[in-house]
């Protein structure tokens, strides 16, 4: 048996390894990696894995739906062992999440969804814990010390393949971010002078009026700065129509 279990394990791995971070999405990357962890892990019915995000929504997966079920009902309480995980830096196992004191809301929820037995495998690297992976199975105590051994084995390198997609992803909504910012700096720029040149205002003071215009209207700042420019482009058109 612990020949098939080190199989399962080293294919796993394999696949893991063969992971190319540019051909994927974060989401997709994170639910491929999950799918690895049930295979990888004995007794497995599924897994979901968690990504937190600094700044950012965390990114949530599963493999399948009965995962996204139990995941939603402990992040919509706050309490779970995937929450435990990933606050400790700890692996967690429980084999009847129904009688579980560590979690007197969460566990009988998810019992009664049939899912008893779960184990929770902190993402670590040097530098802190990045999320957690939830592997969960219906029936009650499959999850062994050997399971949890393997567990741990797979979080290793599963840790380094998403946090390199998360440095991947977060470097791609940089260079978004950045690319928007260029687009939009000439229109900005184009509004700050017309607001200067209608009242005398420095461009730091401009650019405030501007802010403010932007959080009272509830727009972004290049859609007030295009405005003002339409507005002020459509003004000199009736100008120049009007003269004779």
């Amino acid at each position: 048996m612990w020949q098939r279990q080190d199989a399962d394990l080293a294919a796993s791995l394999a696949e893991l390894s063969q992971l190319s971070n540019g051909a994927f999405g974060l989401t997709e990357l994170l639910t491929r990696v999950a799918g690895m962890a049930v295979a990888a892990i004995p007794g497995a019915d599924g897994a979901g894995l968690t990504l937190l995000e600094p700044h950012h929504a965390d990114v949530i997966v599963k493999s399948t739906e009965f995962v996204r079920q139990i995941d939603d009902i402990q992040y919509s309480i706050g309490e779970g062992p995937c929450i435990s995980a990933a606050a400790t830096g700890r692996t967690v196992r429980s084999g009847s999440l129904g009688g579980d004191a560590r979690w007197p809301r969460f566990g009988p929820r998810a019992g009664r969804l049939g899912v008893h037995s779960v184990l929770s495998l902190p993402l670590l690297s040097p530098a802190g814990v990045h999320g957690a992976m939830n592997v969960y199975a219906h029936g009650k105590n499959v999850f062994d010390a050997r399971a949890e051994e393997l567990g741990e084995l797979f979080a290793v390198p599963a840790a380094i393949s998403v946090l390199n997609a998360q440095i991947l992803s977060q470097a791609r909504r940089l260079a978004t971010q950045l690319q928007a910012a260029l687009t939009s700096r000439p229109v900005i720029d184009q509004a700050i002078g017309i607001l200067r040149s209608r009242s005398g205002d420095t461009a730091d003071q401009a650019f405030a009026r501007l802010t403010t215009l932007s959080q009272t209207q509830h727009l972004k700042l290049t859609q007030v700065a295009t405005t003002i420019v339409e507005q002020a482009a459509a003004r000199a058109r009736v100008r120049r129509t009007d003269q004779p």
